[in-house]
């Protein structure tokens, strides 16, 4: 088993996206989704970082239990409610099932939060978030956003400090001892808003609406 670690700057409910009853991880994070050593029972975790002023708390974790392309994503009935509608709520502003293969056999961006103001297509977010080749999805998981709790000083190798994200650096036993504390002091489930979500002036817990 391994466990993929990265720090956060930002936090809207796109990347990842805890809505709808499963996360997925779709868009950003593509050396991730797309590395090799990437298996179904692998842990992901996403800590806060400085520019959040949320060192070492946990927003998120995650156990991987699909992995699917984008097309599989995109055509799936069960993943439709993740499609952005672009003047919806907030939730579904952020949907991230956004790209699919086009005809000519190009990936096209459909209009979401990471198109240009104008919805057109992104290409640097499309190049971007295209390497990652795979969608990851998840019911096991732990989405704290806003609400994130700090990561207790003897788990705290768990948090990575790479500027991209680790998982060779730790071992079974530390991945353990962390996976005993976030079961024994929570059930999987959603418990607060996206950090960035301050800045819709929301009232709080707005993630439970729609």
């Amino acid at each position: 088993m391994h466990c993929f670690r990265y720090k956060l700057d930002h936090d809207y409910g796109l990347a990842p996206n805890p809505f709808w009853g499963i996360m997925s991880l779709a868009v950003c994070k593509g050396d991730i989704r797309r590395n090799k050593n990437l298996e179904k029972g692998d842990w992901i975790i996403g800590t806060g970082s400085k520019k959040l002023n949320l060192e070492c708390r946990l927003i998120y974790a995650m156990k991987v239990e699909e992995i699917i392309t984008f097309d599989e994503y995109y055509e799936s009935p069960l993943y439709q409610c993740k499609k952005p509608i672009i003047n919806g709520s907030l939730i579904q502003m952020y949907g991230d099932n956004i790209y699919h293969t086009g005809k000519d056999g190009k990936i096209i961006q459909d209009p979401c939060a990471h198109s240009n103001a104008d919805h057109t297509e992104n290409t640097i977010h499309l190049q971007r978030d295209t390497k990652g080749k795979n969608v990851i999805l998840s019911k096991t998981f732990y989405y704290f956003g806003d609400n994130c709790p700090k990561i207790p000083k003897n788990l705290k190798k768990i948090c990575c400090t790479s500027r991209n994200y680790s998982y060779l650096n730790i071992s079974k036993e530390e991945i353990d001892d962390f996976l005993i504390w976030l079961q024994k002091n929570y059930e999987p489930g959603i418990y607060g808003d996206p950090v960035n979500w301050k800045e819709f002036n929301l009232t709080k817990m707005d993630i439970y609406e729609d």
